[in-house]
């Protein structure tokens, strides 16, 4: 009851003229630039921080709310007309649903798409109302150890689950971690790898290190990949209002509700995010299908499914992050830094010191998921149009503001060169298949993580033991093991699926389709199957059961003309 209180006057907050509007800002522009190729919510959220601190921390938080959700809808778009996601999470939606849209049904492909995130991200955002304060008052309770554990089980998780391999996201990890030791040594007051500029002594910002990885490492990996001439869209060609069938709907319903409870309890935890539970939707409508052979012939459930799997992963991967503080994703780290940019952070005290600024960011995602499926339905045609922007221009853009952004840290052109720096490291990253999101996740978690660490070794007089051995850190080391082992064992038995996602991020692939044709035997890959023959498959189905209606009729007029 206390939660629904503090629900409903987080709405009387949010439904306030100005927070609306940010709440539509956010959700237009999270939809806009997640419809782009290769510009996901992090990159937008980082190329924002530096201009919203002009705002309030309600208004900049509610913004960054529907950048988040708003990039999640949006990457289906592109999956789906260009066959390019606008962000990892929607590489398995280009599977089914650009065969869907060569065979002239992008326009249900698209519906299924914005229908199944608004409802994944509604029931979702309910179960956030629903367990997040639950955690955030248990989390009160624990003591410095229990944060160590807590950290360090972030920190294994994310390193092992998230990239190619374990080796090369612990690497990532590893380098951000360094990076969070540049500065001021808080408790002796040490310069720690400052190389003796005095700039350096507060340590390099979050924000330049998320701008330079997701902006301008970004930008530089697609100029080396750069393809020329038009981009062949595919148009959608009928009304919005007749976009679905009865048969659709049917077909859609079960997946939608599937994909929601796979997605939030995989978003909650540090597996993977988005990525995997799309992938673990997939492949579970995949063995559910009563249609397998449409399956990469453009099955509706293949949209379905994991679409509302990557919306109901998104609210997930907020519930540890606002009640222990804890990013599982590049995205929530960088909404990490927009907290501690406005000297919030999250964790168990932030619903009790910030109560009204968390719930009013809950009331927010509500009516950001109703303002979402407004703008995806009708609005299709304008997105696609944005598919058209000459790619030179849109990452000139990108790389304009991202100086800008920098330089407005701190005025200092010390910044722009960390910014370069930053970049490259993050261009190799890429080009090499090292993951970003533990770096980030290193970084930031890394200070935080050596704080307690100190204040838990003070409180049992310098005992190792007792960073184990607490109650509740020995339970979150054991689930550590149990989530590593079920972890990997699940990455092994849906090895196909997490191949052709690495395979798509890393560098030696030329384009999503030739990572996702290996999940299929030769000849039955989406590559292999031309739409010409999809069609004449379908009109020879048709055609079958039209044979067999007439014959039916036949049967039935004969034995009505031989009892007359």
């Amino acid at each position: 009851m206390d939660a629904l209180n503090s629900l409903m006057e987080g709405f009387a907050t949010a439904l306030q003229p100005e927070y609306l509007l940010f709440a539509f800002i956010g959700v237009l522009v999270g939809t806009a630039v997640g419809v782009l190729p290769g510009i996901g919510p992090a990159m937008t959220v980082a190329l924002l921080l530096p201009l919203t601190y002009s705002l309030s921390p309600t208004a900049a938080i509610i913004t960054f709310a529907g950048i988040y959700y708003g990039g999640m809808y949006g990457g289906s778009t592109t999956s789906i007309l260009l066959n390019t996601p606008g962000e990892s999470a929607s590489v398995i939606t280009a599977i089914e649903g650009n065969k869907m849209a060569k065979l002239g049904r992008g326009a249900a492909a698209l519906a299924t798409a914005a229908i199944g995130s608004f409802v994944a991200g509604t029931i979702a955002t309910a179960l956030l109302t629903l367990f997040a304060p639950l955690i955030a008052r248990f989390a009160v309770n624990l003591a410095p150890a229990d944060f160590v554990a807590l950290i360090v089980v972030a920190f294994i998780t994310v390193g092992a689950l998230l990239g190619s391999s374990p080796a090369r996201g612990l690497a990532s990890l590893g380098i951000g971690l360094l990076i969070g030791l540049i500065g001021t040594e808080v408790t002796t007051g040490q310069a720690r790898y400052t190389l003796g500029i005095l700039a350096l002594s507060d340590g390099i910002s979050v924000v330049l290190v998320a701008v330079g990885l997701f902006a301008i490492g970004e930008a530089f990996y697609v100029a080396a990949r750069l393809r020329h001439g038009p981009i062949p869209v595919i148009p959608v060609t009928r009304g919005w209002r007749n976009w679905m069938t009865r048969e659709d709907w049917k077909r859609s319903w079960k997946p939608w509700l599937r994909g929601t409870f796979i997605g939030f309890p995989v978003g909650t935890i540090p597996a993977g995010g988005a990525d995997v539970a799309t992938f673990l939707s997939y492949a579970s409508e995949k063995s559910l299908s009563k249609n397998k052979s449409q399956f990469g012939r453009g099955a509706i459930e293949g949209v379905a499914g994991p679409e509302a799997a990557n919306n109901a992963a998104a609210a997930g991967v907020l519930v540890p992050l606002l009640t222990l503080g804890l990013p599982t994703t590049a995205t929530a780290a960088i909404i990490i830094t927009a907290f501690q940019s406005y000297g919030i952070q999250p964790g168990p005290q932030l619903f009790q010191n910030q109560g009204d600024l968390v719930w009013a960011l809950i009331a927010s995602l509500y009516i950001g998921n109703v303002l979402l499926i407004v703008l995806n339905l009708p609005l299709a045609g304008i997105w696609v149009k944005l598919l058209q922007i000459p790619r030179p221009y849109l990452y000139a853009g990108i790389i304009m503001f991202a100086v800008l952004g920098a330089y407005a840290v701190s005025f200092s052109t010390l910044d722009i060169a960390i910014l370069l720096v930053v970049g490259a490291l993050g261009y190799f990253m890429r080009r090499f298949g090292f993951p970003i999101a533990p770096l980030i996740v290193g970084l930031i978690l890394g200070p935080m993580g050596e704080q307690q660490l100190r204040k838990a070794l003070q409180l049992s007089q310098g005992d190792l033991a007792d960073l184990v051995l607490h109650p509740f850190a020995a339970v979150a080391y054991s689930v550590l093991i149990v989530m590593l082992v079920a972890g990997l064992w699940l990455k092994r038995r849906q090895s196909r699926y997490e191949r052709a996602l690495e395979a798509s991020l890393a560098a030696d692939e030329g384009h999503p389709q030739a990572a996702v044709d290996r999940m299929w035997d030769a000849g039955a890959r989406p590559t292999d199957v031309r739409t010409d023959t999809i069609r004449a498959e379908l009109a020879a189905a048709a055609a079958k059961r039209e044979a067999k209606e007439r014959q039916g009729r036949r049967g039935t007029g004969d034995s009505g003309g031989g009892a007359g």
